[in-house]
């Protein structure tokens, strides 16, 4: 066995007195892939602070190329050879592609920034990863997908040692997966270390040589992925036995929503230049519609228009028969819309503010008498939902942002929940969360629609769209190319949309040129 190039051995960390990470050992050996697997609250994004300076540790020890460190800050750990890439992009959405290429290491002429030589060498860099893009253009005006394909693109360019990916491929369309797949297999010739988190289970077993599964702070094992099946993965990381694990009887959102009842919503022929193109959304009670298409489809600008935060040049939008004539997100909330934001850190947790905070914030209004905040009743209130939701914390008072990626999804879905809506937009609300509480998330949406609550699905996981939908509108660049219907739902049927709207939009280009 080779030296490893980065080990860490007994790492512990407690917050608040609770159990984060202990007696936790993992080992990082160059030209390997290394899986780090485990539900929310398991201790990956934890152990991967601790090897990254974010938190120093409790007691454990870490060791880099044969020598004890002790990184006082990421970027000690950036400098010395190890790059990580979060879930969320951590970059500056006001300063362009390249600026934000070169972050950090920004060239200079003559004590001025070198902005040609930026623009020039970012703009290759990133075509050698297959992202075409105008590196001039503000960050913040790309897609979520094109954000995490530069941020990546920036950590790979450092000549790190060790690459950490923490969910990489949550914001990512299938070929643009393809393509991250393929810069994994090309770090792993180079002799780099990977280390590569994700509850993306087939990701995990095409790119990864080595997987270690945590629970509940806990290293459970380290081993060959070769050797694991997926049931047995699975059941490492719910603490459960393999067998007890029925492939086939899997959580499913589907509802029993009525046909024949009158529509809660009625969003109907939604335009707004450039954006959206009569698109129309109609959901019942106790029905869950799917909005599906490509990275760019208008899927998320889809759910803002009904939600009121995308201004819309036509279109209605009716509530239980009532329309909507202010296009504010203050009004849609009035009239029990909600919407769960696609980026939590930056549209969703108020990550200074504790968990209590955060949820009770959206029912403020209606705990308030005289103008001041019944602090019993907020503390009722965040702890059934805390309790319904299995939010794992210390206590309400603990800040968001010591929290796991799901349960951060689970205190805004707590948020919402707290305004009793009518209609509940989610918009990728399994988005990088671990199997087991990706279940308890589906489950919770499958009892809201029992319960006659109208919701709009979006997920870039077309087979959760599937499982999860009475009807499904299916979307490409903004407009709506058709609507599919109970057994008609398949993921072959949504892709002949796209593809047949693809190739009608390639004969009309070649058509106008002749």
């Amino acid at each position: 066995m080779t030296t490893p190039v980065l080990a860490v051995t007994s790492a512990s960390k407690r917050f608040a007195g609770v159990r984060a990470l202990e007696d936790v050992s993992i080992e990082l050996h160059a030209g390997s892939v290394h899986a780090l697997v485990g539900e929310n609250g398991a201790g990956k994004s934890t152990l991967i602070k601790l090897i990254t300076g974010v938190y120093p540790l409790d007691s454990g020890q870490v060791r880099l190329r044969g020598e004890d460190v002790a990184f006082a800050s990421p970027r000690s750990a950036q400098q010395a050879g190890i790059a990580t890439i979060y879930q969320e992009v951590h970059l500056a959405p006001q300063l362009s592609v390249a600026r934000n290429f070169f972050l950090g290491r920004e060239p200079t002429r003559f004590g001025a920034l070198n902005l040609k030589k930026m623009n020039t060498e970012a703009a290759e860099a990133l075509r050698n990863y297959g992202i075409v893009a105008d590196v001039r253009r503000p960050l913040g005006e790309l897609g979520l997908g094109i954000q995490q394909m530069v941020a990546i693109a920036r950590a790979i360019a450092s000549d790190a040692g060790v690459v950490i990916m923490d969910e990489p491929t949550s914001s990512l369309e299938p070929r643009e997966v393809d393509r991250l797949l393929d810069v994994v297999a090309l770090l792993k010739e180079q002799g780099v270390a990977v280390v590569y988190v994700s509850h993306k289970l087939d990701e995990i077993f095409r790119a990864c040589d080595t997987v270690t599964v945590l629970r509940d702070g806990k290293l459970v094992s380290t081993g060959p992925t070769a050797e694991l099946t997926r049931r047995q993965l699975i059941a490492r990381m719910l603490g459960r036995d393999a067998a007890e694990l029925d492939e086939g009887n899997r959580t499913r959102l589907k509802s029993q929503g009525t046909t024949g009842e009158e529509p809660v919503l009625k969003a109907e022929h939604m335009s707004r230049r450039l954006i959206l193109d009569d698109v129309s959304v109609v959901v019942r009670p106790g029905e869950v519609v799917g909005l599906a298409g490509l990275l760019g489809s208008g899927r998320s600008e889809t759910a803002k228009a009904i939600f009121g935060a995308l201004p819309l040049d036509e279109g209605t939008i009716e509530v239980d028969g009532e329309r909507i004539t202010r296009q504010t997100p203050a009004s849609r909330i009035q009239h029990r819309i909600a919407m769960l934001p696609e980026d939590r850190k930056a549209e969703g947790i108020i990550p200074g503010m504790s968990i209590r905070d955060n949820i009770g914030l959206a029912a403020l209004p209606q705990l308030t008498r005289a103008g001041l905040v019944s602090r019993k009743r907020v503390d009722d209130i965040v702890k059934t939902f805390m309790d319904r939701l299995r939010i794992k914390a210390a206590g309400p008072n603990q800040r968001v942002a010591e929290l796991s990626g799901g349960n951060q999804q689970k205190v805004l879905l707590a948020r919402l929940l707290c305004l009793n809506p009518r209609v509940l937009l989610l918009d990728e609300p399994t988005r990088g969360i671990d199997v087991g509480a990706k279940a308890e998330v589906q489950a919770l949406i499958a009892e809201l629609a029992e319960k006659g609550m109208a919701v709009v699905l979006i997920s870039s996981e077309l087979e959760e769209v599937v499982e999860g939908s009475d009807t499904v509108v299916v979307l490409r660049d903004g407009t709506q190319l058709g609507q599919l219907v109970g057994d008609d739902i398949t993921e072959d049927a949504i892709m002949d949309l796209i593809a047949d709207a693809a190739a009608d939009r390639v004969e009309a280009e070649e058509a106008s040129e002749r």
